[in-house]
């Protein structure tokens, strides 16, 4: 780790640099379907911010993800959702391919995060930086749903059988 310090390879903290790297990857994926410009570049700053956040957990004594950019987070989030309809249903992970890689990224997002909030236990992690990672989760699943309007996909609803029971 930073400053020659050592750790276990299995050590919550290089797993949830790990995650951080996995879930890099995944992105690069959605990014590889050639999204639209907006989307592409919007995922790309992910990408270096993700960077950011992996140096931040090898290097214990700096602040690497700022307040500013949970805001350019929620903002970007904000405007994507603008367009789209309400979600009234759960949507199961699909829409095309580059909806479907972003589910993936959405679905390694959150399992980062679950390894940040365990590491969190053992050593103190900022909080932007924790406050980064849930963010960016609802970002990609707002985006999943951008990928599949943009291909022309329909969203596929989740049907519930047993609550289509007690709806009748």
């Amino acid at each position: 780790m930073g400053g020659g310090v050592r750790v276990e390879k299995d050590s919550a903290r290089v797993a949830a640099i790990g995650d951080i790297d996995e879930l890099n990857c995944h992105i690069g994926l959605v990014i590889s379907e050639s999204p639209s410009q907006d989307i592409g570049e919007l995922l790309l700053t992910i990408q270096h911010d993700l960077f950011n956040l992996g140096s931040e957990l090898v290097m214990d004594d700096r602040s690497l993800i700022k307040a500013e950019r949970i805001e350019w987070l929620e903002q970007n989030l904000d405007r994507l959702n603008e367009d789209l309809p309400p979600l009234l249903e759960f949507i199961l992970p699909g829409g095309g391919k580059a909806a479907s890689q972003c589910h993936l990224a959405r679905a390694m997002c959150r399992r980062a995060e679950r390894s940040i909030v365990k590491l969190a236990r053992e050593m103190e992690v900022g909080d932007q930086l924790k406050a980064y990672i849930n963010r960016l989760s609802d970002l990609l699943f707002v985006l999943c749903r951008v990928l599949s309007r943009e291909a022309g996909e329909d969203e596929v609803y989740w049907k519930s059988e047993r609550l289509a029971k007690m709806t009748k």
